[in-house]
């Protein structure tokens, strides 16, 4: 029974998560059209530090200690779709270290990157989740 509650326990931490990592480089999209200093920024600022510490940082430790309780338990570590998964999930957590930089650079009204640049970055997490999907449902290896 405990299973199925770490399971549920991964699945509402992984929404949460990615979540997150779709709404933080729309809010970087805007944030980099507002004047450095301006009320809009410093919004913007407090919304991205909230998201950042409050959802994404404690989402993502809860999916990498639920998830790793699972492949435990259900000794699929050996298995190669696993592997791809954990490469794949290493890769968000990754980006999601990056987004953490990017907020404190927005938050220090240093950004140097355009706009084009987050709409561009904004379309990573989508297709990292993505395959991550199929991998974990459809265990094509």
């Amino acid at each position: 029974m405990i299973e199925l509650w770490i399971k549920a326990l991964h699945i509402m931490a992984v929404i949460s998560w990615m979540a997150g990592m779709f709404y933080l480089p729309r809010l970087f999209v805007y944030h980099v059209d507002a004047t450095p200093g301006s009320t809009q920024s410093e919004t913007f600022k407090i919304m991205e530090r909230r998201l950042l510490k409050i959802i994404i940082n404690p989402a993502m430790v809860v999916v990498w200690l639920s998830g790793l309780w699972m492949a435990y338990a259900g000794g699929f570590f050996q298995a190669p779709w696993l592997h791809a998964k954990l490469a794949l999930v290493l890769g968000m957590s990754a980006l999601h270290g990056y987004f953490a930089g990017l907020v404190k650079t927005f938050a220090a009204d240093r950004n140097v990157r355009s706009t084009r640049f987050y709409r561009l970055l904004n379309e990573a997490p989508p297709v990292l989740m993505a395959i991550i999907v199929v991998l974990v449902v459809v265990k094509p290896f």
